[in-house]
């Protein structure tokens, strides 16, 4: 039997994982390699000929090829969240200039937006018209002051849910675009499709909208139904925005794929529709619905940050906090003093500080003065080490407080 051999004088330098040594520039006694031949598999292999030889001989054929381990694939790219140009915003007039336009703003989207689902109900064609008339006085109100309509909202008393959360998912779709820096034409936008995201619910019957408890397999497949006749319903009406129809057709799909009716994920998901996914939750979840008791708005927040990546996208639900603030208005909060508040205003500055009225002493009794605090302004001030600030968030109706009975202004 004959082994072939091709030797290759090569530099310790030179040697890379796969070659076979078969000799060295001196002898094999006094070395740690106990074989006369071996393959190079290991650095340390490389490290320790570099400490004894200037040189040895590789046998070419004996050799193989070692494959670098492939480099880890680099992370798909994060669907955008920017409009292509960002549009900056700021508040034209003050909170107490911008309420009234805001209560006018407000009675006028509960108007029309009742005559909208009543038309449903009754088979008539949704009026296109009357959508744009609803969503526009919201979205200048907002663009004036983003915290003026969220006041007059959280004083109001909530009614119907279907119609109070087309209207707030307006606003919040409105508010969501401006701190996003969209142009006012897709603001528009975003407020008809917050509008118009469970309009084919009205086709449902009011039974199965009421039922209290779980649903069946077959009552959920029913109710899930609403986004085709959502999209029915809109193209019937001649509302033709690609970005409304995005909306409406998969607010319910989910960031892992999980959603309806489709199942997208990820990118696969308009953003638009991304967004709505979020501030439909997000409404929902502060609302009393006929199985739930609304949460406040801080702990939602909280839980759609623990659900990121998963339901939601995480760059959403992030910016989604920067424009509501870690107290939103309307938030019910315990101060330091012992006092309960509720939140009036954002400090885009400081958002654990905003502005705030108390509504009670630290009794918790309901104190008539309902003075107005800028917390800001609190901590700044020459007295800060008495500053008052938030201590913890409060459910909704905590100590029997109902703002909208308080007539607060």
């Amino acid at each position: 039997m004959t082994f072939e051999i091709e030797e290759r004088k090569t530099a310790v330098h030179e040697l890379v994982l796969g070659m076979y040594v078969c000799r060295l520039d001196r002898p094999w006694e006094g070395t740690p390699f106990g074989l006369q031949g071996f393959v190079l598999h290991s650095a340390e292999q490389i490290k320790t000929l570099e400490g004894l030889c200037k040189y040895v001989y590789i046998d070419v054929l004996r050799s193989v090829e070692v494959r670098a381990p492939r480099p880890p694939p680099a992370p798909a790219p994060r669907p955008t969240i920017w409009p292509a140009r960002r549009v900056l915003y700021a508040d034209s007039v003050s909170l107490a200039e911008e309420v009234p336009q805001a209560r006018m703003a407000q009675e006028n989207a509960e108007q029309l937006a009742g005559k909208i689902l009543d038309d449903v109900r009754a088979g008539r064609k949704l009026a296109a018209q009357d959508v744009r008339e609803a969503v526009q006085p919201i979205v200048k109100s907002v663009l004036r002051c983003a915290d003026a309509f969220f006041w007059i909202n959280s004083l109001r008393k909530k009614d119907a849910y279907a119609w109070s959360h087309a209207i707030n998912c307006s606003a919040l779709a409105a508010a969501f675009g401006r701190h996003m820096g969209f142009p006012e034409d897709a603001l528009i936008d975003l407020a008809s499709g917050g509008l118009l995201l469970d309009v084919g619910k009205a086709e449902l019957p009011d039974d199965l909208l009421a039922h209290p408890g779980a649903l069946s397999e077959e009552q959920m497949r029913e109710v899930r139904l609403h986004v085709q006749h959502s999209l029915r319903i809109l193209g019937e009406t001649g509302i033709h925005s690609e970005r409304v129809h995005q909306m409406v057709r998969t607010h319910h799909e989910r960031y892992d794929g999980s959603g309806y009716p489709d199942r997208l994920s990820d990118s696969q998901i308009p953003l638009f529709g991304r967004m709505a996914a979020v501030i439909d939750s997000f409404d929902a979840m502060t609302s009393d619905r006929i199985h739930s008791k609304a949460l406040s708005r801080h702990e939602v927040l909280q839980q759609l940050y623990r659900w990121s990546d998963k339901m939601y996208q995480r760059e959403i639900v992030e910016q989604l906090t920067q424009c509501l603030g870690v107290y939103p208005t309307g938030s019910l909060v315990e101060l330091n003093t012992g006092e309960v508040a509720i939140v009036m205003a954002q400090n885009r500055a400081r958002s654990l500080r905003p502005r705030i009225t108390v509504l009670t002493g630290p009794d918790k009794q309901v104190d008539p003065n309902f003075r107005t605090l800028d917390l800001m302004l609190q901590a700044e001030g020459s007295d800060a080490s008495h500053a008052i600030y938030i201590v913890r968030t409060l459910e909704p109706g905590a100590y029997g407080l109902d703002p909208s009975e308080l007539y607060l202004q």
